[in-house]
Parts: structure tokens; C-alpha cells; sequence
């Protein structure tokens, strides 16, 4: 019986991602079809509030959808016709300035959060150090070309919320590998069941990645199913995201959005506290606060670019099947006190 739902799960897994997706794609075909067809005339059967939950959910998911795509692609590059080999041979001997090095590692791995915890878990697999693999894992989402790209095309060097982005994701990401490196049994940060599928002879990954290079038919099979599996997961969290965006324009007053966005301290708070309900990928997330921008104070704008895409419900779901609870509650701790002092340092500074 266990045998049999053992290999049923890969089946139901992929039944889950095709469901995810052709709801998203279905969401994304309605909301376009609505605004073609009324983009000249207003939406009569709608009340103001509705017209404008239409209008900015269609221009988040407008602004951000070719840049998804490119992202989507470009992890299927790296999760399935990159060698894992390439990427160690780039690194130097020393810990510290490995873990720097691995920081950087998204502008050749640019992938989102949804990806990331797959490729740590394949780096730990391949000997990557454990303090290593969260250095990546925390870096990855912030220091790649296409949530910089994002980034900029939102918000340019105003207030310094780009460079605060990408320097914060640096500094966090590296005190993170260098507080997790003191640790004197670094495997006890993983779970069991992870650090047991870790325990594979070095010949056998060897071979696996022998065989992989040659297998070209596999290796388009599974594009497929790495393109499928990372659609699934970033295409609902896009509907999702540019609905909260509008439902939150729209239904919370104005009046409050100011009190909390002009205090230097709640600007902060909120915005954390609002990246880690949403959970948007960071591909997209600098389009999903725009509309805040004009409301908020930079610090909080750039809490809530540094806070997501490292820790909300999201990431913590695909933590917990790589890392101890213990573990995560460390790991959120630190990082939500780094990100709340980087918001109020902008804030200060501004």
C-alpha cells in the first residue's frame, strides 16, 4: 500500500501543478478579455470601487508578466542545462569569501524564491556546506538580473531603493551563512528525512550527472516539467498578488495608508508584516508596491523588497522540508530584525 502511494505521488503532483495553472491562465485570460472589452468605455455594471480593482489588478499583471516568463525561462536554463559542476569551480578555498561568492551567485543563477530552495537543497546534495546553501538561498532572490532589472524599472535610483535592495540582500544573506557557520554541527540545521537523501555516494551523483549531459531527450522532458512545476507556483502567486494590490488600494482609506505610511517606524512594520501574508515572488513584487510608493516611506518600501523574498508563509512551507523548525526560527528572527533596521536606517537617511 505504501508502494503504491509512493508512486502515485509524482502523478497527483503533477495533476496539482496543471490545475494551478490552468487556473491562473484562466484568471489571466478573464481579466484581459474583461479590459479589452471595456477599455473604452466604462464598466457600467461595476461600481467605481470595482472599475478601479479591475484597472489596477490588469496593470500590475500587465507590468509584470513578461518579466515572470523570463524568469521562468531562465530557471529552467540553469535548474536543467547548467552542470552543477561549473558553478563549484568558480568558487575560492577560504569560508568567508566563498560565502561572498556564493552571495553573488544569483546574477548567474537568476532565479526566483519559488526555485531556490530546490537548487540549495541540489547544492547541499552536491557538498555545498549547510551555512553555505543558506547563503544562497537568502542572496539568491535578491542579487540576480531579474529582480534588479524589476527593481529599476520601478522605482530607478529614486530614494535609493534599488541600491538598498541589493546591498541589504549582500549583507543579510552573508550574516546569515556566517552565523549559521558557528554552528558546531551544521547538519543538525537540515531535517532528518533531507540529510538521509543527502547520504548518496559521490560515484552515483557522478554518474547521474554523466548520464544527464548526454540524455538530451530527458533533459527536455524535464524543461518541461521544471517549467510546469515553477509556472504552477509563480503564476497563481501573480494573480493573487495584483488582486491584494488593488484590493488593498481600494478598500483600505486613504487616510490610514497615510498614518502608517508616513510614520517612520509603522511604514516599516506594516509592509513587512504585509510582504510575509502575500508572498509574491521577488520577480514581481517591486510592481505588486508600487502603488504604495507615493503613500509609504522608502524604508518601508525597501523592508518589504528585503523581507519577502526571503522569509513569508511561502518560503517558509518550502523551508520546512529542508530545514529543522528550530532552524527557521532563527533564521526569521535575524532576518526580520536586519530588515526592519535597514528600513529605518533609509527612513533616517531620506
Amino acid at each position: 500500500m505504501t508502494d503504491l502511494l509512493t508512486r502515485d505521488r509524482p502523478r497527483v503532483a503533477r495533476r496539482a501543478q496543471r490545475t494551478g495553472l490552468l487556473v491562473a491562465a484562466g484568471v489571466l485570460a478573464l481579466v484581459f478579455v474583461v479590459r479589452a472589452l471595456t477599455g473604452d468605455i466604462a464598466l457600467v455594471d461595476l461600481p467605481n470601487v470595482g472599475q478601479d480593482l479591475v484597472t489596477l489588478t490588469t496593470s500590475v499583471l500587465i507590468e509584470s508578466l513578461g518579466f515572470v516568463i523570463l524568469g521562468l525561462l531562465i530557471s529552467v536554463l540553469v535548474q536543467v542545462w547548467i552542470p552543477d559542476r561549473w558553478i563549484v569551480k568558480v568558487l575560492p578555498r577560504n569560508a568567508t569569501a566563498r560565502r561572498m561568492v556564493i552571495s553573488v551567485l544569483g546574477v548567474l543563477l537568476p532565479v526566483c524564491e519559488c526555485g531556490n530552495v530546490p537548487l540549495s537543497r541540489g547544492l547541499i546534495a552536491k557538498g555545498f556546506s549547510v551555512p553555505e546553501a543558506m547563503t544562497f538561498l537568502v542572496a539568491a532572490p535578491i542579487v540576480n538580473p531579474v529582480t534588479i532589472l524589476t527593481t529599476f524599472q520601478v522605482f530607478g535610483f529614486d530614494d535609493g531603493i534599488l541600491v538598498s535592495r541589493v546591498v541589504g540582500g549582500f549583507v543579510i544573506a552573508n550574516l546569515i551563512g556566517w552565523l549559521f557557520s558557528r554552528h558546531p554541527a551544521p547538519q543538525r540545521l537540515l531535517t532528518e528525512s533531507f540529510a538521509a537523501d543527502c547520504a548518496v555516494p559521490a560515484s552515483d551523483a557522478h554518474d547521474h550527472d554523466h548520464d544527464h549531459d548526454h540524455d538530451h531527450g530527458s533533459r527536455w522532458q524535464e524543461s518541461r516539467d521544471v517549467m510546469a512545476r515553477e509556472s504552477a507556483a509563480v503564476m497563481p502567486a501573480l494573480v493573487l498578488g495584483a488582486f491584494i494590490a488593488g484590493l488593498v488600494q481600494v478598500a483600505v482609506p486613504r487616510s490610514v495608508l497615510v498614518t502608517l505610511g508616513s510614520n517612520p517606524v509603522w511604514s516599516v512594520l506594516a509592509l513587512m508584516a504585509l510582504a510575509f501574508v502575500i508572498s509574491i515572488c521577488s520577480n514581481i513584487d517591486a510592481f505588486f508596491i508600487l502603488p504604495f510608493a507615493s503613500t509609504f516611506l522608502p524604508g518601508g518600501i525597501v523592508a518589504f523588497l528585503l523581507f519577502g523574498p526571503i522569509v513569508d508563509i511561502k518560503m517558509l512551507a518550502m523551508m520546512k522540508t529542508t530545514f529543522t523548525t528550530t532552524t527557521l526560527v532563527q533564521l526569521t528572527t535575524v532576518v526580520a530584525l536586519t530588515c526592519a533596521a535597514i528600513g529605518l536606517m533609509v527612513n533616517f537617511y531620506a
